[in-house]
């Protein structure tokens, strides 16, 4: 059964609020993700050049080995707005590797130790309509907001959001600009055109709390649309972690329930690679050796991509690691887990 949050009224005192347990992060292939990180206690976490583009060389990777698309970005003195969408990785695998690693090498650049980031990053979930394009804007819009850039002709040069490489001023091949442009027109100089009229008017809409977070308040736009459905005796369900309709909240939190019992039912039926080899070639008859020499074989082939679509989607492994088992490359396992999904999956969770 799908939960609904329950509307914190202005009755509650901020104190009880501080004392709420913290929810576990939602996602699944192919979620459309607000990431917020901020510096602990308003440290820079960005203080150089350098820093920024260390930051923006792991985000490549990450996203040229296919673990994650970027729509929209923003790296400022204290935090970073990410757009991101997920694909056969878990965002969290994801996050931890970009984090960790920027983390190590800017405490070896200034000399310093301890945590840098402000607790856990902040991850909202977002329905794709209408909020990919009005993060997008929001992001975006940050350095003016901020007053680091004066203008919209300073920002299309500022190089540390992603609007730069949608206005052509910066390549960052990474980066999803087509499939953002691709909203504004089919011809990329008239979209370049509509998607900068469109950002222009994101400015005197100045900085839209309701697009900084989720819940029932911000999804609807504020009290007042809410206490308008309450006059009505209507409710409709929402969640701090998701941004978005009713109908998409329900959505999101019954796929996530039925996540939660897959991972556990396929846990405790294979733990590990040798397990899953053994059920596989026996169930595909095919001999190890074929699953993991690299045999071209039709049932050998078959049965490798179902070994990649289990370890990989159902379990959480990385590409490489299944890679190297397998003797295969990271880019073939990737291409394989991400492929349409074998029907006969289910056989191997009885």
């Amino acid at each position: 059964m799908v939960q609904s949050e329950i509307i914190i009224d202005k009755m509650f005192p901020k104190e009880y609020l501080g004392r709420m347990p913290r929810q576990p992060r939602l996602d699944a292939p192919g979620t459309l993700h607000h990431l917020i990180g901020r510096g602990i206690e308003g440290t820079r976490i960005f203080r150089t050049q350098e820093d920024r583009e260390d930051f923006l060389s792991r985000l490549s990777q990450i996203c040229k080995a296919g673990g994650l698309s970027v729509y929209a970005w923003a790296l400022l003195d204290t935090h970073f707005h990410l757009l991101v969408r997920t694909e056969h990785q878990s965002l969290s695998h994801n996050m931890r590797k970009l984090l960790t690693g920027y983390v190590v090498n800017f405490n070896r650049r200034h000399r310093r130790w301890g945590h840098l980031f402000q607790n856990r990053y902040k991850s909202i979930i977002c329905e794709e309509d209408p909020y990919l394009l009005e993060l997008t804007r929001y992001i975006h819009l940050n350095p003016i907001r901020t007053g680091i850039a004066k203008d919209m002709e300073e920002l299309a040069s500022f190089p540390w959001t992603g609007h730069s490489a949608l206005m052509g001023r910066v390549k960052r091949p990474w980066q999803r600009e087509r499939a953002v442009l691709a909203y504004f027109g089919k011809r990329r100089r008239a979209a370049i055109a509509n998607y900068e009229d469109y950002l222009r008017e994101g400015i005197r809409l100045g900085k839209r709390p309701d697009l900084v977070g989720g819940g029932l308040i911000r999804s609807l736009g504020g009290w007042s649309q809410v206490l308008s459905l309450r006059r009505k005796g209507e409710r409709t369900a929402s969640d701090e972690r998701v941004l978005g309709s009713g109908e998409f909240v329900e959505k999101v939190l019954s796929e996530a329930e039925d996540k939660e019992k897959d991972t556990l039912r396929w846990r405790r039926k294979i733990p590990d690679f040798d397990m899953l080899t053994e059920q596989i070639v026996k169930g595909e008859s095919v001999q190890e050796s074929e699953l993991r020499g690299g045999s071209r074989g039709r049932m050998a082939a078959r049965a490798r991509k179902i070994f990649c679509q289990l370890a990989v989607m159902k379990f959480g492994y990385s590409g490489a690691s299944v890679a190297r088992f397998l003797g295969v490359t990271t880019s073939l396992v990737n291409r394989m887990a991400r492929a349409k999904e074998v029907t006969e999956l289910d056989y191997y969770v009885k």
